[in-house]
């Protein structure tokens, strides 16, 4: 009997440059700055907890401060691990593209706090938004304030 290939594993290698995730990106001004103890702040409000798990591919302590030139970051929330990847237009917020409702409304939070703290703009299908603008459409973990 012929085996046909799981049409599973054949989207997934379809993927650009094989990333198997779902990214968004928040485009940030050239001159901005993202402390680590401002998102974590951001997101405590949003009754998010995250923990830093990895620095630029490195294992991090809990209580790690990334330096400022930082590359990428692996953050532990509650419902999963969701990256945080520097771009030429920003940071770009990652999940795996499986990723269930609590974890993609974890990354939410993130690109929602990434564009608070930076002052940027989360890009969408529908154009860019504040951070304001994209609180008020998307799903995040609970309220601010």
């Amino acid at each position: 009997m012929e085996r046909k290939p799981d049409a599973r594993f054949a989207a997934r290698s379809i993927s650009k440059d094989n990333v198997m995730g779902v990214e968004q990106t928040v485009a940030l001004p050239a001159e901005a700055v993202l402390p680590w103890s401002a998102l974590v702040g951001g997101l405590a409000e949003r009754k998010l907890p995250v923990q830093l798990r990895m620095i630029d591919g490195l294992p991090a302590f809990p209580d790690e401060e990334p330096a400022a030139d930082w590359r990428e970051l692996r953050v532990g929330t509650p419902a999963g691990m969701v990256t945080l990847r520097r771009t030429p237009a920003g940071v770009s917020v990652v999940v795996w593209g499986t990723a269930e409702r609590p974890l993609r409304a974890a990354a939410n939070a993130l690109l929602w706090a990434v564009a608070e703290v930076g002052g940027g703009q989360i890009e969408t299908p529908g154009g860019p938004l504040t951070a304001a603008e994209f609180a008020r459409s998307a799903e995040l973990p609970g309220p601010a304030g």
